[in-house]
């Protein structure tokens, strides 16, 4: 969160409320993530502007600034002879004169974006009012870091590491230091965590992911377009290395927390966006780690909260560091391990798991009439059959028949999803791969349709990204798509839409072989499983 003066806050809401830019907090460029193409993936969500946070102490913690800060440029040498150029900001008497003491530190921000270091020096400047250090680390090859940008690579890993250990050792310091950081700056913090340094105690990521592969470069198996602005613009090596590694190999399990999931043993604070392009990777970094990890899940898109509806403000950044890095009893740890906005504006609730314990799943069958059926042997309606769409790759003029839509009747109250859904396509293509989008979408009586969440699964990847296994044209195979996890509310009178293609750029590339789709529907045929925490979809 920009937690300094609200002029620093606003400066990056202009930049990050069309659904985040890359060359600022998001690994996304704004030339995708603000193109209409794009937008139903991130789509803005309605809570009130003055929604208040979480009614938890946790959230409402405070206290007063003692400090001035001092900025001081500093040059950090890593193991192997070479330095990173960071910016040191420091409790002090005045701007000019540090303060006399020990402080625990945070490493606030360790990420590609050298052109943000000042505005992020702003952001740290909140924590050290109140009696913390603060650096802020441009990675190796950005900025005036000497070496090559590998985003997320061992090397990289070990200088941040270093870091770590360099400014616990800071005569200034205590030894206690965090690490917190969005985006970019998420996935260093968590990986940092997993690396196990030994003076790092707690960490706060923020719009992170869990695994650079799944999550981000290759969504499904299938290459993520929206990624590639911003690899040209920050990483262009990238362009050459990734496409040598389009399988699950050791090149991503080093770059990976979902292969170290064991090693995420500290007090992890996520701070994830429901309208997040990363969401499904901070929820599995949850569930993965239930015992250390807490979730706070508001109605934001890819940034900070601050300046977002539903802001949840500095607070609880504080009493976290309070408690962990000064090791004050009396500063809260959030009431829930999970707190959750009920988007588009149903506001916060509080669950001791994530999916809530209360969610059920929900079968429903897709049938030949185009329905999404909890009936799925009803005669006439939902017996066994087939139906096809074509596959064109087409983004910029998207054919009618190269999509099959699905939709429940009007829901009769209020229906309210908790939790991934998971769609069951069983499908046979003409050529030998294809891939499988499924979107859910929310369908007003009007008919304007609003997506909720989406999945991707390329038909070779069926079993694994690691050993793709053979597609052999006209056999029909069981597809199991993950769909992003979602807390929304459908309206009375809404619909549950469920569109299958296999498109959905940019989100995933326009790579799939062309020819025709053959879908299983009915009885013994695709089912599209839902978590309803709250009324009824039959």
């Amino acid at each position: 969160m920009f937690t300094s003066a609200r002029s620093a806050g606003l400066r990056w809401l202009a930049i990050t409320a069309s659904a985040a830019v890359a060359a600022t907090t998001a690994l996304l460029p704004a030339s995708a993530a603000t193109s209409s193409a794009s937008a139903p993936a991130s789509v803005p969500g309605s809570a009130p502007d003055d929604a208040a946070p979480p009614d938890d102490p946790f959230f409402t913690y405070s206290r007063p600034a003692e400090y001035d800060v001092v900025r001081e440029d500093v040059t950090v040498p890593v193991r192997d002879g070479s330095h990173l150029v960071c910016q040191l900001y420091r409790p002090g008497i005045s701007p000019t004169a540090p303060a006399e003491g020990t402080y625990p530190g945070i490493v606030y921000e360790f990420t590609a974006y050298a052109q943000n270091a000042e505005a992020f020096g702003e952001g740290a400047r909140y924590f050290v009012e109140r009696g913390y250090n603060a650096l802020v680390c441009q990675a190796r090859g950005s900025g005036d870091s000497p070496g090559t940008l590998d985003p997320f690579g061992p090397q990289e890993q070990r200088d941040n590491y270093d870091v770590i250990e360099w400014l616990a050792a800071h005569p200034a310091s205590t030894g206690d230091i965090g690490q917190m950081g969005v985006s970019y700056g998420g996935h260093s913090t968590l990986l940092a965590a997993v690396n196990q340094p030994p003076h790092l105690r707690a960490i706060i990521p923020i719009n992170a992911i869990h695994d650079w592969y799944e999550n981000t470069i290759y969504r499904g198996g299938i290459p993520n377009a929206a990624i590639r602005d911003w690899q040209r613009s920050t990483a262009p090596d990238t362009l050459v290395t990734y496409p040598r590694h389009p399988l699950y190999d050791d090149f991503w399990r080093e770059r990976s927390v979902m292969s170290r999931w064991d090693r995420l043993t500290i007090p992890t604070l996520e701070i994830n966006g429901w309208y997040d392009r990363y969401r499904d990777g901070m929820v599995k970094n949850y569930q993965a780690r239930p015992d250390n990890v807490w979730l706070v899940s508001g109605p934001w898109q890819h940034g900070y909260p601050e300046g977002q509806p539903a802001d949840i403000g500095r607070g609880g950044y504080l009493a976290w560091w309070d408690r962990w890095l000064r090791h004050d009893d009396g500063a809260p740890l959030p009431e829930a391990r999970v707190m959750s906005y009920e988007v588009p504006g149903s506001g916060w609730h509080q669950f001791d798991e994530w999916p809530p314990a209360q969610a059920r799943d929900v079968t429903l069958a897709l049938t030949r009439g185009g329905s999404l059926s909890t009936s799925s042997g009803r005669p006439g309606r939902a017996g066994p059959g087939t139906t096809t769409f074509e596959v064109n790759t087409d983004p910029a003029s998207p054919a009618p028949g190269e999509q099959l839509l699905f939709a429940t009747a009007p829901v009769r109250d209020d229906v309210v999803l908790a939790g991934s859904p998971r769609a069951e396509i069983r499908a046979a293509f003409t050529a030998t791969d294809g891939n499988i989008a499924a979107i859910v979408y929310d369908e007003a009586p009007d008919g304007t349709r609003t997506r909720i969440t989406q999945g991707w699964l390329k038909a070779s990847h069926r079993q694994s990204h690691a050993e793709p296994v053979p597609v052999e044209p006209g056999r029909t195979y069981t597809l199991g798509v993950h769909v992003w996890p979602t807390h929304y509310r459908l309206d009375a009178g809404h619909r549950l839409v469920l569109r299958v293609s296999s498109d959905d750029y940019p989100e995933i590339d326009s790579v799939a072989p062309t020819g025709v789709v053959s879908v299983r529907v009915g009885a013994r045929g695709s089912t599209l499983t839902v978590p309803v925490l709250e009324g009824s979809l039959r």
